[in-house]
């Protein structure tokens, strides 16, 4: 019989004048007190909201990750946009290497439309970010198994893409989702599944 884990979910917005110094003790407290009670622990993937401070996912997500071993760590979730999914499948296989095996890899298609346009990212229609997302998921399911990977999709594309050292284990795969056809995508790619607003 599985046992149910626990994650927490860091804080991303420091309060208004407060200094990194002071945000990363806010958060230390937060990790004694999840000590023994929580398995996990995730960061969001978003580059603005509201007009409040907001911290970058991937740099905090790794900066907490090098100071607690004793947990696994992933992001809820990256936006597959943000970031070419070669570089992703890069990235993810460093934090793996480094972690000893610890990292999570969750992303999504995207939706924030307003800060995919300040950050001067293009924000085309819904079912072309799925069609992104399924690529960007090819892309990095085959940097992590074969030698050499290419893939000549309509959106993304390698050739002869080299990852090494290849992950080990192979990190988990989830996948943010709750409308019908990113659900089919989860069932086909994911490993675990995201789920948001219930």
């Amino acid at each position: 019989m599985s046992h149910v884990q626990f994650g927490w979910t860091l804080p991303s917005s420091p309060p208004k004048g407060m200094s990194g110094n002071a945000y990363i003790e806010s958060v230390q407290k937060g990790f004694e007190l999840i000590k023994g009670h929580f398995d996990s622990f995730w960061f969001v993937d978003h580059l603005q909201s509201d007009e409040k401070a907001l911290l970058e996912g991937w740099t905090a997500l790794t900066y907490f990750a090098g100071l607690h071993p004793e947990f696994m760590f992933g992001h809820v979730v990256l936006c597959q946009s943000f970031r070419n999914p070669a570089l992703v499948a890069k990235m993810a296989a460093t934090a793996q290497f480094l972690s000893g095996g610890r990292f999570v890899l969750g992303i999504g298609a995207g939706w924030k439309e307003d800060e995919y346009r300040a950050y001067g990212y293009d924000f085309p229609p819904a079912g072309t970010r799925v069609e992104e997302l399924v690529e960007a998921l090819q892309i990095i399911q085959a940097m992590w198994r074969d030698e050499r990977a290419t893939v000549n999709g309509k959106h993304y594309q390698v050739i002869d893409a080299w990852c090494e050292p290849k992950p080990e284990p192979v990190p988990p795969i989830m996948v943010g989702a709750f409308q019908p056809r990113m659900l089919r995508v989860t069932a086909r790619y994911a490993d675990w599944w995201n789920v948001s607003w219930t």
